[in-house]
C-alpha cells in the first residue's frame, strides 16, 4: 500500500512539473499572427554576433531561421524571397510530427506499439516470410529497427516487393524511409480517419500550425511555414502540452520519444534525433560513431531533422527552440547533424553569457583540434604533453582512412571533401571530433 501511495505521489509531482513548465512559457494565440518577442541584449546575448551567424546561414542556402527563448521569438531571419507566410518542406523532420501523432492515437485508444502491422495493413504487405512478417510491430516503425532491407534499390518505395526481410525486427537499426512511411497508412486503419483530418484536428488545429502532408512519390512530406515549425518546437518544449491544454498528454509516451528507443542506436528515440548520447549511428550505415551527435549544442538537446537541413530543435533545460528551413548547404555539409552542429557553433557565440549552452565537452577531453573545417592539414594540440595518443581518421561509413600516433598535425590534403570523424584515444578516453575538410 504505501509502495503504491509513493508511485501515485511521484505521478502528482511529475504531472505538476510539467503543468508547471508548460505555464512558464509563453504561447503565442491560435487566431492571429502575433507574437511576442524579446530582445537578445535582453538577455544578456552577444547581439553584434548575429551578423557572423545570419551569414552563415545565408552562404548556406537558409529560407528561414528562428529561436525562441521560453516560447518568444529572440531572432527571426528570412532570406531571399522567403517571409513569414512562405511554405517550405520538413521532409524528414516532419518524421517527429508523425511520432507525436501516434503518440496521440495510443493514448486515445486506437493505435498499439506493441500489435504487428499486419494487424493493420493486413497479412502480405510486405515481402518478408509470414513468420518473420509477424514480429515486425508498430514499435519498429518508429524506432527504426523493422529489419527490413533498406539497401534495396529505391529504400523509399512502400510497395510489398521492396520491403524485403533482411533481419528479425528489433534486431537491426537502419534508417529506412519506407517502413516509416506505412505509419501514415497504419494510423487511419486504426482511427478510421484520414492521415491529414486526424492531424489537422489532433495537432495542427490545437497549436495554431499552417501546412498540409502531400504526398510526392512515395513519401508523405509536411510543408508549412518556419512560424509554424516553431510551434511545433514549442510543443515538445512544453511536453505535449499547448498552453496548459494538452495535446500529448501521454508522459510516457512523451518520454519514451525522446530518449533512446534502443540500444543500438542511442541517439535516436520515437523517429526523434537525441544528443548527449555516447554514440550515434547515421542514414545509410551501419557504423557506429562514438561522441555527441552534435558535440557543440546542449546535451539535452533533442531534434527532428530532414534533408537539406530542415531542422527543429529543443533544449529543454535552457527553454530553447531553433529552427532552420531552407535548400541544402554547401556540398562539404551533407549530413544534417554536422550541419546542425555548425549552427551551434555560430549560435553559441551569439548566446554569450548563458551558463550550460554550447560546447558541452566532457572533462575528460584533453584535446582541441584547428582550423575546421581544413583543407590540408589539421593541427591537434594535447593540453597535456603527457603520455601517447592515437588519432584515427573514419569516413561517414565508418572506414578508417587514417592511423597515426602522436602526430600534431595531420595531413589531409590527399581526402576528399566531405564530413570526417577524427577520433583521438589516449590511455583509453576517447575524444570525438566531427571534422569538415573543404578544398
Amino acid at each position: 500500500m504505501k509502495c503504491v501511495k509513493n508511485i501515485i505521489l511521484i505521478s502528482v509531482l511529475l504531472l505538476n512539473s510539467i503543468l508547471c513548465r508548460a505555464q512558464q512559457l509563453y504561447f503565442p494565440p491560435l487566431s492571429t499572427g502575433d507574437w511576442e518577442m524579446t530582445s537578445p541584449a535582453s538577455l544578456g546575448w552577444c547581439e553584434e554576433k548575429t551578423d557572423t551567424l545570419y551569414s552563415f546561414l545565408e552562404s548556406n542556402n537558409t529560407k528561414a531561421f528562428m529561436v525562441l527563448k521560453d516560447g518568444k521569438i529572440v531572432l527571426e531571419k528570412y532570406f531571399g524571397t522567403f517571409k513569414p507566410d512562405s511554405l517550405w518542406y520538413w521532409a524528414s523532420a516532419g518524421k517527429t510530427l508523425t511520432a507525436t501523432l501516434a503518440g496521440i492515437a495510443v493514448e486515445e485508444g486506437f493505435l498499439s506499439l506493441d500489435l504487428p502491422v499486419s494487424d493493420y495493413l493486413g497479412a502480405g504487405w510486405s515481402m518478408c516470410p509470414p513468420e518473420k512478417e509477424i514480429l515486425i510491430h508498430v514499435r519498429n516503425q518508429i524506432t527504426m529497427t523493422s529489419g527490413l532491407n533498406d539497401a534495396v534499390t529505391d529504400p523509399d518505395c512502400t510497395s510489398p516487393e521492396c520491403l524485403q526481410y533482411l533481419a528479425d525486427a528489433g534486431t537491426r537499426w537502419a534508417y529506412h524511409n519506407a517502413p516509416y512511411t506505412l505509419l501514415e497508412e497504419v494510423i487511419p486503419a486504426a482511427t478510421g480517419m484520414d492521415f491529414n483530418a486526424y492531424f489537422n484536428s489532433r495537432i495542427r488545429n490545437k497549436t495554431g500550425m499552417n501546412g498540409l502532408w502531400i504526398s510526392l512519390g512515395y513519401n508523405h512530406i509536411y510543408f508549412s511555414s518556419a512560424r509554424s515549425m516553431a510551434r511545433f518546437g514549442l510543443l515538445l518544449l512544453a511536453e505535449g502540452k499547448w498552453d496548459s491544454q494538452p495535446v500529448l498528454s501521454d508522459t510516457s509516451f512523451f518520454m519514451a520519444m525522446v530518449n533512446s528507443s534502443q540500444t543500438m542506436n542511442r541517439s535516436y528515440g520515437y523517429l526523434t534525433w537525441l544528443n548527449g548520447k555516447a554514440s550515434y549511428m547515421l542514414p545509410q550505415s551501419q557504423f557506429v560513431f562514438p561522441g555527441f551527435l552534435c558535440p557543440d549544442a546542449p546535451e539535452d538537446m533533442f531534434s527532428a531533422m530532414g534533408k537539406n537541413g530542415q531542422i527543429v530543435n529543443v533544449v529543454p533545460s535552457e527553454g530553447l527552440v531553433v529552427i532552420r528551413m531552407g535548400n541544402a548547404p554547401d556540398n562539404q555539409y551533407e549530413i544534417p547533424n554536422v550541419f546542425n552542429n555548425l549552427i551551434w557553433q555560430h549560435l553559441n557565440n551569439v548566446i554569450c553569457s548563458s551558463s550550460g549552452i554550447g560546447a558541452q565537452k566532457s572533462e575528460s577531453s584533453k584535446f582541441e583540434i584547428y582550423p575546421n573545417p581544413a583543407s590540408t592539414a589539421v593541427n591537434i594540440i594535447p593540453a597535456n604533453s603527457v603520455g601517447n595518443y592515437q588519432t584515427l581518421l573514419f569516413d561517414v561509413e565508418g572506414k578508417l582512412l587514417k592511423y597515426s600516433e602522436n602526430t600534431q598535425k595531420l595531413d589531409v590534403s590527399h581526402i576528399l571533401p566531405g564530413i570526417y570523424t577524427l577520433l583521438i584515444t589516449q590511455n583509453g578516453i576517447k575524444t570525438h571530433f566531427v571534422l569538415s575538410i573543404i578544398r
